[in-house]
């Protein structure tokens, strides 16, 4: 009866999410901490179903455990980098008072945003066993990951509604949010990888080349591989 209950009340908390009814100040100490944990969770969900690409063979079984920690790991860590920006620009636009506030409207879309990514865990399962190319497979995931994106600026207006109804400036705090996250968590994915892992290399948690190449340069080439094949943008041979 008790573990009902717990089970209840979660996806009553779920439910509040997406809803945008995570946010309100009461209890916030404990409440910033439970959409830590559910970022964590469910952002480990669909990492653990994004590390089996290669198999569930014996000898992959460490790249589910990376890709279940570093998926969750990419979006705190993310959300981390990107607060001290963000609360420089409040403080500049007179906001500051309402910066706690303002941080858990965006920690609730955050885990709003792992809600519905790993509810698209099940298409990204049938696409692994759809086709064998990894790069496809790369694009997929970041096709999964741009769809729960959408989703979640949908999630972060009505988390936000408040702030906005109170002071206009915080529609421009909302716009300087999304530009800082998405730039950092781009990044922050290159620096990351292997999120996958590619058949036939060794598993290992961060790869040794990480610093080479900027993420944006691959997120390019990758697009273009996509289109026309061709790994190298310009490669007329």
């Amino acid at each position: 009866m008790k573990f009902s209950r717990t089970v209840l009340q979660s996806l009553e908390q779920v439910d509040g999410l997406l809803r945008g009814g995570g946010a309100d100040s009461s209890g916030a100490g404990g409440r910033f901490w439970r959409l830590v944990l559910c970022t964590a969770v469910f952002g480990g969900g669909y990492g653990l179903v994004m590390g089996t690409f290669s198999g569930l063979r014996p000898d992959h079984a460490l790249q589910l455990v990376y890709s279940s920690v570093k998926a969750p790991l990419l979006l705190l860590c993310s959300f981390a980098l990107s607060l001290p920006s963000f609360f420089v620009l409040n403080s500049l636009a007179g906001l500051r008072r309402d910066f706690s506030e303002a941080v858990r409207a965006v920690a609730a879309t955050q885990a709003g945003l792992t809600v519905v990514l790993c509810s698209f865990a099940p298409f990204t399962a049938v696409w692994y066993l759809s086709s064998a190319d990894y790069a496809a497979a790369v694009g997929f995931n970041g096709l999964m990951f741009a769809a729960a994106c959408v989703v979640s600026h949908v999630l972060l207006r009505r988390h936000y509604r408040p702030l906005i109804l109170r002071h206009g400036r915080h529609r421009w705090m909302l716009a300087c949010w999304l530009v800082i996250y998405c730039f950092v968590s781009i990044q922050l994915a290159w620096v990351l990888r292997p999120f996958i892992g590619f058949p036939g290399q060794p598993t290992e948690f961060f790869r040794s080349n990480v610093f080479q190449e900027n993420a944006y340069e691959v997120v390019w080439r990758l697009a273009w591989y996509l289109l026309t094949g061709d790994w190298r943008p310009g490669n007329s041979s």
